[in-house]
């Protein structure tokens, strides 16, 4: 990389560390670090929600999914409307009027500890399979740029990450992510106009080409058939529409967020920017996969072999090869600095869930100093976690593929079990236990039948989620009203 475009990388990325540093204030409580006092607007709370979502799964793993194959998984993007319109109408007023910044509290009144930690210790592991899928992403570019050793990128990142998230808390990390968001858009613009420009015969060609490539249109959103199997356009958008239901509804990511914007019309209004926002910017990151498509297609002998295998190596690669010395070393390291204060979000998450749902409730001594020193110590032991699993991640070929099917395996069902308790008022602790039991093994089949080769019908792990959360509900739901009348059978009798 050029010696102009190593400084400003070097520059801006210690920049937002020093940034995120700068928000630390001695004698902080434990309340202003997980939710800033409730003071946020709403615009910079929405543009954080907006950043979660983007990272560098989206910045580099959607154009290799573009680069690689179609449009499908862009219907995943179409789904959130709906998650941001119930999260906006309802999730945001129960959430704030709770007096709890867990997520998970509701589950305990409802269910009893045991749900609490439940749905909790799905939260933590989702979380830990992003942090490691970001990480690794992270690490990508720095990989390509300087052929610096993978293993340490991830370990010098993560170092830096859980200082500012521990100095700063959840405040320092919204402000991260709200003004990476903004210089990500405009980079990625940046970076489509020039693919465009530098087609041989202008814009139409890459179009023409994508459209009638060996493999397919690449504009497609999938086979419309009902397979169960594959990735079809319709399990990829029901997929999206649970997944971002529990994103928004039971997400500590975004329950916390709720709770930092400074009234509820700020709060209703960043749950529904933050989502709707995502979609033109992620139809963008897919534009960019199939422009990288379309760019090296006609000019065969710029991308190597060993990249184009790689999907997710492409677009670094032509951040690299393709951008004017400076704009290079600016869109790497805010590719680097986003994707930080994304992991920054998870670390702080899950180190307020550890305190809230593991210590608080099992601790008879409590203090404010006790709180902050337990969420320092989380977010070492959550960052240390998250290493782990970005190296285990060096292995697979789609990071994609690899954050959806363990997000999807992770979450448990907790979609359900909320939908359960919100829903079926009148379900209790032995309903909602039963049903957790049945979805739980209806996601391990539907995870391991394939992989280990058990008989019996195999869907899409996609479905997981899916099926393991609507088995939950309705196994509780059946049981609530079955014992009801059994019941009131035998009061009869």
């Amino acid at each position: 990389m050029n010696t102009i475009d190593f400084v400003i990388f070097l520059l801006f990325t210690a920049g937002v560390v020093v940034f995120g540093c700068s928000f630390w204030k001695r004698g902080a409580s434990a309340e202003e670090l997980t939710s800033a006092g409730h003071s946020l607007p709403g615009w910079l709370v929405g543009m954080s929600i907006f950043a979660t979502y983007v990272s560098s799964i989206s910045y580099i793993g959607y154009p290799g999914k573009a680069f690689a194959g179609n449009w499908n998984a862009f219907v995943f993007s179409l789904s959130i409307p709906i998650a941001s319109y119930f999260a906006a109408k309802y999730f945001v007023p129960f959430y704030r009027g709770s007096g709890s910044v867990s997520a998970y509290a509701f589950l305990e009144e409802r269910f009893g500890v045991w749900a609490r930690i439940y749905a909790s210790a799905c939260y933590l592991l989702t979380q830990i399979a992003r942090m490691g899928s970001i990480l690794y992403l992270l690490a990508v570019p720095m990989y390509i740029l300087m052929g610096w050793n993978i293993h340490a990128v991830i370990i010098a990142t993560s170092v830096a990450i859980i200082i500012y998230s521990m100095l700063g808390g959840i405040k320092a990390v919204i402000w991260t992510d709200a003004i990476q968001g903004f210089i990500l858009i405009a980079g990625a613009l940046f970076c489509l106009i020039l693919l465009f420009v530098n087609m041989p015969q202008g814009p139409g060609q890459l179009f023409e080409l994508a459209i009638h490539s060996p493999e397919g249109n690449k504009f497609s959103l999938g086979s419309f058939s009902g397979e169960l199997t594959t990735s079809t356009f319709w399990i990829c958008l029901i997929y999206g529409i649970f997944i971002n239901l529990q994103n928004y509804g039971i997400d500590q990511n975004y329950v916390q967020r709720y709770h930092t914007a400074k009234d509820m019309k700020a709060a209703r209004f960043s749950a529904l920017f933050g989502g709707y926002l995502f979609i033109p910017v992620s139809a963008l990151f897919f534009l960019i996969g199939t422009a990288l498509y379309s760019y090296y297609t006609i000019l065969p002998g710029l991308l190597p072999a060993a990249i184009a295998a790689k999907p997710d190596y492409v677009f670094p690669y032509f951040i690299v090869n393709g951008l004017p010395v400076g704009l290079r070393g600016l869109l790497i390291a805010s590719i680097f600095a986003a994707g930080m204060s994304t992991v920054a979000t998870s670390i702080t998450s899950a180190s307020t869930i550890i305190l809230t749902d593991y210590v608080k409730p099992f601790t008879k001594v409590h203090s404010d100093r006790r709180d902050v020193l337990v969420l320092k110590g989380s977010s070492i032991g959550v960052g240390v976690l998250g290493i782990i699993v970005a190296i285990a991640m060096l292995s697979v070929e789609s990071i994609i593929d690899a954050w959806w099917t363990l997000s999807s395996i992770f979450s448990g069902g907790m979609l359900g079990l909320f939908l359960l308790g919100y829903c079926a008022r009148r379900a209790g602790k032995i309903h909602a236990i039963v049903a957790v039991t049945c979805g739980v093994i209806v996601i391990a089949w539907i995870s391991l039948a394939e992989p280990l080769g058990l008989p019996g019908v195999h869907v899409h792990e996609y479905l997981a989620i899916v099926l393991g959360t609507m088995v939950i509900f309705v196994v509780g739901f059946f049981l609530t009203y079955l014992l009801k009348i059994t019941n009131t059978n035998r009061l009869t009798n």
